[in-house]
């Protein structure tokens, strides 16, 4: 009798694990708003499905060049030394893309990340 109910307690368990991660692991909808700020000041609020591009000039006169085509955006110029920002590509949701040099932040409206490497 003892072992019928283990049984059982471990399936259940199992079967609500299983359920559980499904919701915790299923994939995000991808962000439609992005919000730029240059120096800490919120610039522009772009939705990501209308194709554009756009120069932002920081205070110490660097430039980026931010590009949305297809519901995704990037900094496809950058005048920084390292150009960490144009290595990002284009992206749809997930971090921030920053260019620190010229103090730009592209924040993704509506999604919530988790940084695999912290920890």
């Amino acid at each position: 009798m003892k072992t019928k109910t283990w049984i059982l307690l471990v399936g259940t368990m199992f079967l609500l694990s299983l359920i559980g991660s499904f919701f915790v692991l299923r994939p995000r909808p991808d962000a439609s708003l992005v919000q730029i700020s240059s120096g800490g000041k919120m610039v522009k609020t772009v939705n990501l499905h209308e194709n554009q591009q756009f120069t932002i000039t920081a205070e110490n006169g660097g430039v980026n060049i931010i590009t949305v085509e297809n519901g995704k955006i990037a900094v496809t110029e950058a005048t920084c030394p390292d150009h960490y920002c144009m290595k990002r590509g284009f992206c749809a949701s997930g971090t921030d893309i920053v260019c620190l040099p010229n103090k730009l932040v592209i924040h993704f409206l509506g999604t919530q990340t988790v940084d695999a490497a912290a920890g």
